[in-house]
């Protein structure tokens, strides 16, 4: 069988230094808000290249408490209106909606899947305040055209970077393009953890105050409380072992976009649509995903032959539940890549000979 992703794999290709890092916060006895914490958060800046880095409990934390620190700024307030894609994970949502801000999803590009710049200006209103770009599967959305629409219309702009760490174009990374980005290293990133963390990166020197506070409690200093808070931080263990893998992350991603690239190449099939873009270094392929009509023949002739497969995401948005209010509304695009989507094995740890074996399968499919 060749595993989605073995995350038992991942770890090994660490060690001994993963258990190592680990004993070594076990044994200091300090495990919140230490010296580890403070060597991640500065190193993630200086690889971002932001100013700031504070680490936070997980990634939808992290979103929440930056439209949290904006509305303590008094620069989002509730009610207003922030545009996302109609094509994402639901947290990205969720973040609008717990600050009582309004959500306004935008179709995506079905080449990329990414939020479409012409379909943000055509969403821009009176109560628009902000473009939340979603960096989905790994793809760098294209931020020098969001930027300049938010520039036109006097917008922030907030990342989502919970599947592009590394992604970088013209010499800027994934975190550093927005006025705030929002990180997950749940264990399946390509900068991933030993359970849920996070981090808010930002340029802005104020916000990055303010969500330190918030995710403390509201506190500056222990026992005084600036803000009705909560608790969010990144605990000593997980920044140790973010810090380490962090060294190897660019190596990591290279890996990732040479057996895209392999994929691409060597992957003939009339009825799967593969994506592009996975061997430039502005996508860190986090996510594999091909398109076919029969994605479900598709992945059951995958699992007949040893190979396991996942789907992002198998409802949009707008369909789940919890958005029932918006069930009745259409996205054709973004539907139709939920009703399409098919994500394939992709690793830094793959073998060359489970690559063949995915793209051997690809090939002999007959829908």
């Amino acid at each position: 069988m060749v595993p989605f992703l073995s995350l038992q794999d991942v770890s090994k290709s660490f060690e001994p230094e993963l258990s190592e890092a680990v004993l070594r916060v076990v044994r200091s006895g300090w495990y919140l808000l230490g010296e580890e914490l403070k060597r991640f958060e500065a190193d993630f800046a200086e690889y971002c290249g932001v100013r700031h880095c504070i680490g936070v409990a997980n990634g939808l934390d992290a979103l929440n408490l930056i439209m949290r620190a904006y509305k303590e700024m008094n620069i989002l307030h509730k009610g207003d209106e922030v545009i996302v894609p109609a094509n994402t994970y639901i947290a990205s949502i969720l973040a609008v909606n717990a600050n009582d801000l309004v959500p306004v999803p935008v179709e995506p590009s079905l080449e990329t899947y990414l939020i479409d710049p012409v379909e943000i200006e055509k969403a821009i209103t009176s109560k628009t305040k902000a473009i939340m770009a979603v960096h989905l599967y790994g793809q760098l959305c294209e931020m020098e055209t969001i930027r300049a629409i938010a520039t036109k219309h006097s917008l922030l702009v907030i990342e989502d970077s919970a599947q592009a760490h590394g992604a970088v174009r013209e010499g800027k990374k994934a975190g550093a393009f927005g006025d705030a980005s929002g990180f997950s290293f749940y264990p399946g990133k390509n900068l991933g953890a030993l359970g849920d963390a996070g981090a808010v990166t930002t340029n802005d020197d104020n916000l990055a105050e303010i969500v330190r506070q918030i995710a403390n409690y509201g506190s500056e200093k222990k026992y005084v409380n600036k803000y009705k808070g909560v608790n969010s931080r990144l605990d000593e263990i997980q920044a140790a072992v973010l810090a380490l893998k962090l060294k190897r992350l660019d190596k990591d991603n290279e890996r990732r976009r040479e057996i895209a690239g392999r994929y691409c190449r060597e992957m003939r099939n009339v009825h799967v649509t593969l994506p592009g873009g996975t061997e430039n270094p502005a996508h860190v392929v986090h996510v594999f995903s091909v398109r076919s009509p029969d994605r479900d023949g598709l992945a059951a002739y995958l699992d007949k032959n040893g190979i396991q497969t996942l789907i992002h995401y198998p409802i949009p948005p707008h369909k789940q539940r919890a958005y029932i209010e918006w069930n009745a509304r259409s996205y054709p695009i973004t539907e139709r890549i939920h009703h399409e989507v098919l994500s394939l094995p992709i690793s830094q740890v793959m073998t060359n000979g489970d690559v063949e074996q995915v793209i051997d399968a690809i090939n002999s499919f007959k829908s």
